[in-house]
């Protein structure tokens, strides 16, 4: 059943067996299928039914015997995609971690590769972990600044339809981003507000740096969505400027076909004592012509043309 670890400077894996009668804070590891059981023998009274299908925010329900609380993270190559769901509880002595795809277990072995210091206390490791499964968020963020970087650029060069390709999903991704470091900062204030006394004083000092770590992630992501809109106006006003050219070219047009029409008009009336009615071709495209150069003329000066 499971996988299951000492905390220390180093995380030791133990076994099930151990667990009942460890004394030291023990980080438990089970599917949805085990967590039931587990749960049961140690004796850890939850009001929550789990449903890892059921997770769609990261949050934190602080019950009278224990924490129980929920981690909804995007995958970072399919922001919009799928989500790795972890439903957790923490008590005095243990913390589960209820999963299905070993995405917890993965984030453990990283922590023992890179981390001298794996989690001599509880707050320590949970502060680890959390570091963990963020630390490719800044780089995330840099790759779609310089998508937004690049977007610009080819709106500048008139090409919009690309750009548009580019911006839709990326603002998607953005507000996404945004919600998740939102929840992610205000679960980790609910467990440094410590009301069940799990904690040491001393020790609250980690969540509040994960704390700071996820509000400068929001603020980043908030300043890349204000970029995104900022993208969206001048893709919109390159949209429009086209718009209004082409407005302004079919006026010309009109205006200068506006007088021929009138002359054309009123020449095919052929009035019986019109003086051009025998030979006046030579002399209604003449004025046509006038007609023309004078309203090119009269654009030029108006600097339409």
């Amino acid at each position: 059943m499971g996988k299951f670890y000492n905390i220390g400077t180093e995380l030791n894996e133990i076994s099930y067996k151990e667990v009942k009668n460890n004394e030291n804070f023990t980080i438990c590891i089970v599917n949805e299928a085990e967590s039931a059981q587990l749960i049961s023998e140690l004796n850890i009274k939850s009001e929550n039914e789990i449903k890892l299908s059921e997770i769609y925010f990261c949050k934190l329900d602080i019950q009278q015997d224990c924490l129980y609380g929920t981690i909804s993270i995007p995958r970072l190559l399919d922001v919009i995609g799928s989500r790795y769901k972890i439903a957790y509880i923490i008590t005095a002595k243990t913390l589960i971690f209820i999963e299905n795809d070993d995405f917890t277990l993965r984030i453990i072995r990283r922590i023992q590769r890179k981390k001298n210091n794996q989690g001599d206390t509880k707050e320590r490791f949970i502060s680890n972990f959390i570091s963990e499964f963020i630390s490719g968020d800044n780089e995330l963020l840099e790759s779609f600044e310089r998508e937004l970087i690049n977007a610009e650029d080819i709106i500048l060069m008139d090409k919009s339809d690309e750009a548009r390709i580019k911006l839709q999903p990326l603002r998607k991704q953005l507000l996404i981003l945004r919600s998740y470091y939102g929840q992610i900062t205000d679960m980790v204030i609910d467990l440094a507000e410590n009301e069940n006394h799990y904690f040491a004083k001393k020790q609250l000092k980690y969540f509040r740096n994960i704390a700071d770590k996820t509000e400068r992630l929001r603020d980043r992501a908030d300043y890349l969505l204000e970029y995104a809109k900022q993208v969206i106006d001048l893709h919109q006003l390159k949209i429009d400027s086209k718009q209004n050219a082409n407005m302004q070219f079919l006026t010309m047009i009109s205006t200068i076909f506006f007088p021929l029409t009138l002359i054309t008009g009123w020449y095919g009336m052929n009035f019986e004592n019109m003086p051009e009615l025998a030979d006046g071709y030579p002399f209604v495209i003449i004025a046509a012509i006038i007609v023309v150069i004078i309203c090119i003329i009269i654009f030029k000066r108006k600097k339409i043309l």
